[in-house]
């Protein structure tokens, strides 16, 4: 489907720095040792997908989406294994209802996934009311975790990420199953590629 171009009212905008590279050495390291400590919001992108596939924007039908490789599977179920490798205690998950959101959340952490309409991707929208009101959900949400010692996950997709940034964002910047991770009221600490948080 083709992407429309979203001019956002400055309400909608989360200050972020200019660019949100994915994280490495030391910064990255910072940003487990936060998640490791809770009060946070990740804003995982969905798993590795299949490029050959195409988005039909109908919702319910699975053969009509872009799915996950079994690279994005066994990517997301990396992920699960790395949150709880490295102590990161869980809160909400809440997921897109498209299925490749769905899909990375479940494999990754199971049955506390919790699908969130507000959460659906930008071309599943069509709608530019009900768009502009998920956005401001999302920007509104990444402000408030549900637990000081835990993090909340939200799995989505990068147009949406993008529109609460005020930006657009590359897929080098925020590739398939990387994480961006949120302080509340902090805004955009930075972005961890699935990969970093898998090692070590």
């Amino acid at each position: 489907m083709r992407r429309r171009s979203f001019l956002a009212a400055p309400s909608l905008l989360l200050a972020a720095p200019a660019s949100a590279a994915t994280a490495q050495g030391e910064a990255a390291a910072a940003l487990v040792s936060a998640l490791r400590a809770g009060g946070l919001v990740v804003v995982l992108r969905h798993g590795i997908t299949d490029r050959s596939q195409a988005d039909s924007g109908r919702l319910e039908d699975r053969a009509g989406q872009r799915n996950l490789s079994e690279a994005g599977r066994a990517q997301s179920r990396r992920l699960g294994q790395s949150f709880a490798a490295r102590g990161i205690r869980l809160g909400e998950v809440r997921t897109s209802p498209v299925f490749r959101a769905r899909d990375t959340a479940e494999l990754a952490f199971g049955a506390r996934a919790v699908v969130e309409p507000r959460l659906t991707a930008d071309d599943y929208t069509p709608d530019p009311a009900l768009l502009a009101a998920n956005i401001a959900w999302l920007r509104d949400r990444v402000r408030r975790p549900s637990a000081p010692d835990a993090v909340d996950v939200l799995v989505g997709h990068i147009v949406p990420l993008g529109m609460v940034l005020g930006r657009g964002l590359s897929q080098a910047e925020y590739p398939e199953g990387a994480l961006a991770i949120f302080g509340p009221q902090a805004g955009l600490l930075g972005v961890l590629a699935a990969e970093t948080l898998a090692v070590g």
